[in-house]
């Protein structure tokens, strides 16, 4: 008969199948996990980003030098940063399939936010599904969602948009695209372009309400509300600065069910 006390030791770790990000027994291959980062505040990363960033091989970075600066205030040392951008991905990618098939584990960051929202992940994760490489994502921060939840604007359909183009005659035929859209529109802009974006959206949609978001969670985070007119308005007198997030609520439909008098 055993006699005294005994103490079993279990490593929390070692409970969770998935607690380690690189090969499992008897996986060939690696994996490629998207990976959302900060979009300012080095604080919005979650604890399962950094542990992902930590383990897996690779980093395929959109912006290196902001990648490896996120990466020096955690002190993550151990991967590989590769970049990977538009420029490059199309000669970048089956470098990277390659070394995923070989065994490699493949983290993908943007320069900020959520990868493959208007950025080049998309192209990553199109040719390894095609390659019957599963892509995991590791969610966060997302710029649209952070400017869509404080707008005060219908959240429960909305539409993302992305860039619209720069060259004005295709911005404002996509603008007249939209003009009949119901559902909230989402759409970025640089500070070069907003207020062309701007005065175009109001000449096209007329005087929307609207929601303007710049600098997200940053030192010098803003956010205009007020119709199209009252925010073109305070740009008469300032420069504009930083990236921006507008958000511009949908048409509203006639209820052409009621009976006409």
């Amino acid at each position: 008969m055993l006699r005294g006390r005994f103490y079993v030791i279990f490593s929390f770790k070692d409970l969770n199948p998935e607690s380690r990000e690189g090969r499992s027994v008897g996986q060939k291959n690696g994996q490629l996990y998207i990976v959302s980062t900060p979009i300012g505040n080095l604080e919005d990363i979650t604890l399962r980003a950094l542990r992902v960033l930590k383990e897996v091989n690779i980093i395929a970075a959109e912006d290196t030098r902001r990648s490896r600066q996120l990466l020096a205030h955690y002190q993550i040392k151990g991967p590989r940063v590769t970049s990977y951008h538009d420029h490059n991905k199309e000669r970048k990618t089956p470098l990277l399939i390659r070394q995923i098939l070989s065994g490699q584990s493949v983290a993908v960051v943007s320069d900020a936010g959520t990868p493959g929202i208007s950025d080049p992940a998309y192209f990553l994760v199109k040719h390894t599904l095609e390659n019957q490489i599963p892509a995991i994502p590791i969610p966060g921060v997302s710029a649209p969602m952070a400017a869509l939840v404080v707008s005060g604007l219908p959240t429960d359909r909305f539409v993302f948009e992305g860039f619209l183009p720069a060259r004005k005659s295709r911005r404002r035929k996509r603008l007249q695209e939209l003009n009949q859209e119901n559902r909230t529109v989402l759409l970025f802009e640089s500070p070069h372009r907003i207020l062309q974006l701007l005065t175009d959206a109001y000449q096209i949609l007329g005087d929307r309400e609207v929601c303007l978001c710049r600098e997200l969670t940053k030192r010098f985070e803003e956010t205009l509300r007020g119709k199209l007119s009252q925010i073109i308005e305070q740009f008469k007198d300032k420069k504009p600065r930083g990236e921006f997030v507008l958000v511009v609520r949908g048409v509203e439909k006639i209820d052409r069910t009621d009976p006409i008098d």
